[in-house]
């Protein structure tokens, strides 16, 4: 059986944030709030949707300057900004309690989410999305290490926003690429290509920062709170080494680790192995008293699949 999926959209401190989310039959289903990673959006869940849909609600939402999602002039791009609109996002939806899917930019604001909210933070499930120092690749450090003065920085920048460094994000590290459906770099790059979207981006890249500078909070908050966590990670993927994956035990020596022969974009080609361990860890779960709410749902958005 294949998921009902609704496509959505909500006013955020006006910015208009689109969603998709499943519609299990159960309407106290367990939420998986599915964070994602640059350049992607939404879309990235789609299949993962389909195959768990019918038993959790699964909500995914793209974040100001990434898919369906529309923010006014004048709205500032860095990681704080994109936590405070998923916050204004959750709240929006009347979630109280969920799981948090972590892939890429997904942990830096799934983390900021969970610090402020730790009642909500029923579980984490971590896919490549790094909180450790050791877990940033060479090429990853030289990357982040680029400011606004960096000669020719902002040109190895947006390098990494071509069709050519797209497609190879989703590829790279695979060990058969023909897993991996073209439509979604296609599509991430169809959005990197709107007008505004480059410079969104470009801010972005020089936030990153600000992640590596809060790794010993987010740290701190998983020794303190110990969530139950599911780590599932791609150890060729170019940007965080497997020792990130790792390091998560060192705070978490309970969690579950799983590695996976792919690269960054793991679900792609590895999807029937990584959705029965989600499964069978969110059926693990404390789901406490605080049960998620289902307000009246927000208007679909006209023409969006």
């Amino acid at each position: 059986m294949v998921a009902r999926i609704a496509h959505r959209h909500v006013d955020v401190d006006g910015v208009r944030v689109f969603y998709r989310e499943s519609l299990p039959e159960r309407p106290d289903a367990p939420v998986l709030l599915l964070l994602h990673g640059f350049p992607s959006a939404s879309h990235q869940f789609r299949r993962l949707i389909d195959v768990l849909g019918t038993r959790y609600r699964l909500v995914a939402p793209d974040y100001p300057g990434f898919g369906h999602t529309w923010a006014p002039d004048g709205f500032t791009y860095s990681f704080d900004r994109l936590a405070d609109v998923v916050e204004g996002f959750v709240d929006r939806l009347g979630l109280a309690r969920f799981a948090l899917y972590l892939f890429d930019f997904g942990a830096p604001v799934g983390f900021r989410l969970a610090s402020r909210h730790p009642e909500r933070v029923a579980g984490l499930v971590v896919q490549n999305g790094n909180a450790y120092v050791e877990g940033l690749s060479d090429a990853a450090r030289e990357f982040i290490a680029i400011t606004p003065g960096t000669p020719g920085g902002e040109r190895t920048i947006l390098d990494l926003f071509t069709l050519e460094a797209t497609r190879g994000q989703y590829e790279g590290g695979t060990a058969d690429p023909t897993l991996v459906a073209p439509e979604g770099w296609l599509l991430d790059q169809y959005f990197l290509d709107q007008p505004g979207r480059a410079q969104a981006q470009l801010a972005l890249a020089y936030d990153y920062r600000s992640n590596v500078a809060a790794y010993p909070t987010w740290q701190s908050w998983l020794r303190h709170h110990q969530p139950p966590t599911l780590i599932a990670w791609g150890v060729n993927d170019p940007f965080f080494t497997e020792a990130g994956a790792r390091a998560y035990l060192r705070d978490l020596p309970d969690a579950t680790l799983h590695l996976f022969d792919t690269g960054h974009f793991a679900l792609e080609d590895h999807l029937p192995d990584i959705a029965p361990l989600i499964a069978d860890f969110l059926d693990g779960l404390r789901w406490t008293d605080l049960a998620p709410t289902h307000p009246a749902a927000p208007s679909p958005v006209p023409g969006a699949g």
